[in-house]
């Protein structure tokens, strides 16, 4: 049977798509990018042009006939039309020939409403699935970290990605107490063009801040400080300019947005029963996703809960492996997963 009908886990980020399949592993690691050609004349009928890395090369450098964008915003669908296209893309690339149409998990936001739900779903179904089933984030989070997810035990995990910040507790396979804030990766990215726009007078992109951000960048002030030589445009003279940046400036930069962050996993310690509580004490917080391999992120959550924070293994692939988890075992996740949601 799963001979004909191929399984797909998918992690529908608002920056990257990964695309798991059951023994195979992650197949497909690309930016949520797609790049659309604005139609001349007629009304609507803009074409596709480029998905994936194909498009994520093209931002901020594509002539005004060509917008290369992401259609998801805060891991919800901001473009269905467009989203829909990108998952049928990346769903015929991850199957190659196979004729038959998939199972499709995908992974949503903790936060999500019925009608975002729904989306998803539809969006999926109209991409080519035989099934589709949306899971919540910090659930796949969890299993793909490991974690006993049906014990009678608390265990908080949190997922950072691009959009957003997923944080729950869970206990007995369901999500107990969670939020979901969209200030995450991206929003350090902006913190940081704004910071440079300002101290420096200097205008950088997105891309250049997120490779600053990865290069040198760290969640609390550090002794031993990085530092990087950073291209932008100086705003004054209109020329191109190159500034030297350390990883306590960018600390600086991201104070906002990392104590908004830290912020969403308090509130979330706080809704929690005292029972479950004491558990997260005794376990300590996951996290996981690719915002939480920022440097000493663990620490700055330590700093701001007094609850010990560990890093999982590979964060970034925690939520895809997961969907292949929760594929493989459909059965037994099916009953708790999808009834729960």
């Amino acid at each position: 049977m799963s001979l004909f009908y191929p399984k797909l886990g998918i992690d529908l980020g608002t920056t990257n798509v990964l695309v798991f399949v059951p023994g195979k592993g992650v197949v497909i690691n690309e930016p949520s990018v797609v790049a659309v050609g604005k139609a001349h004349g007629k009304r609507g009928g803009n074409k596709v042009l480029a998905i994936g890395l194909e498009a994520k090369k093209m931002i901020g450098r594509t002539p005004d006939d060509i917008v290369a964008y992401r259609p998801m915003k805060d891991g919800v669908i901001a473009d269905y039309r467009v989203t829909e296209a990108m998952l049928r893309y990346f769903m015929k690339k991850a199957l190659g020939h196979n004729p038959f149409k998939p199972t499709v998990l995908v992974s949503v936001p903790a936060g999500v409403t019925s009608t975002e739900k729904r989306a998803v779903i539809e969006a999926a179904m109209k991409a080519g699935a035989k099934n589709a089933y949306v899971v919540k984030e910090p659930i796949l989070a969890a299993i793909g970290a490991g974690i006993p997810i049906h014990e009678p035990m608390g265990r908080m995990v949190v997922d950072i990605g691009g959009g957003t910040i997923d944080v729950a507790v869970i206990s007995l396979g369901g999500i107990v107490a969670s939020t979901s804030v969209k200030c995450a990766g991206d929003r350090l990215d902006r913190a940081i063009v704004d910071y440079v726009k300002k101290q420096n007078n200097l205008a950088i992109g997105d891309k250049t801040a997120e490779e600053i951000k990865i290069k040198i960048g760290a969640a609390v002030p550090m002794n031993e400080e990085l530092t990087m030589p950073t291209k932008g445009r100086d705003l004054m003279s209109g020329l191109p300019r190159t500034v030297d940046f350390s990883t306590n400036d960018l600390v600086t930069a991201m104070a906002r947005e990392l104590r908004e962050m830290t912020q969403a996993i308090r509130k979330v310690l706080q809704d929690t029963p005292p029972e479950l509580a004491a558990d997260i004490i005794d376990n300590g917080i996951i996290l996981t996703g690719g915002s939480s391999q920022l440097r000493q992120m663990p620490e700055l959550v330590y700093r701001r809960t007094g609850v010990v924070a560990k890093l999982a293994n590979d964060p970034y692939y925690c939520v895809a492996r997961g969907t292949g988890i929760a594929l493989k075992h459909l059965d037994t996740y099916r009953k708790s997963i999808l009834a729960k949601q």
